[in-house]
């Protein structure tokens, strides 16, 4: 640091919660480093990259809309069609009409698909064991703490399967 460079005193209010701020922030950053690895190397496990790895963890909860799925992966739509185009090669998921509207394509995950989506959530010890070290009390307040936080930040569609974002 800079012999002119002023010290922020730690220990007043306003730098004492910016302080805090600033190690909230390193530590979820940390955790999602962690997460974002450990899913990684999951994927790869089952030569998937993470984005198909995420678009298959969001089918096995269910047909999906191709539009809707660019939105939850904050991607666009070519790209989804890319992924699901890879994905269906491999016979891990299927188009299919709408049955509401014919003219929309669903992407759905197949009974191998599936599988696949269920040992790769299985795979990912990062993500469940620091969570059994908390009580269902504290999950659930970590849990309603991390919604209000993206809520607040008016990030859209809360995700819904917890997958980390990258690799699009």
């Amino acid at each position: 640091m800079a012999a002119d460079t002023p010290v922020p005193d730690v220990w007043n209010a306003e730098s004492a919660g910016d302080a805090l701020d600033v190690e909230v922030a390193g530590l979820i950053g940390t955790v999602v480093t962690r997460y974002h690895e450990e899913y990684e190397l999951a994927a790869s496990a089952h030569a998937l990259t993470g984005a198909q790895a995420r678009l298959l963890t969001l089918l096995a909860r269910g047909a999906t809309p191709m539009r809707r799925l660019a939105r939850q992966l904050k991607c666009e739509p070519s790209n989804v069609t890319g992924i699901v185009d890879r994905l269906e090669t491999r016979g891990l998921v299927e188009r299919r009409p709408d049955p509401a509207d014919r003219r929309v394509k669903l992407a759905a995950v197949t009974d191998e698909g599936l599988a696949t989506a269920a040992r790769l959530r299985g795979e990912l010890g990062f993500a469940g064991k620091p969570l059994k070290g908390l009580t269902p009390v504290e999950r659930t307040l970590l849990r309603d703490l991390l919604r209000r936080m993206l809520a607040e930040e008016g990030g859209g569609e809360r995700p819904h399967d917890g997958m980390p974002q990258g690799d699009r």
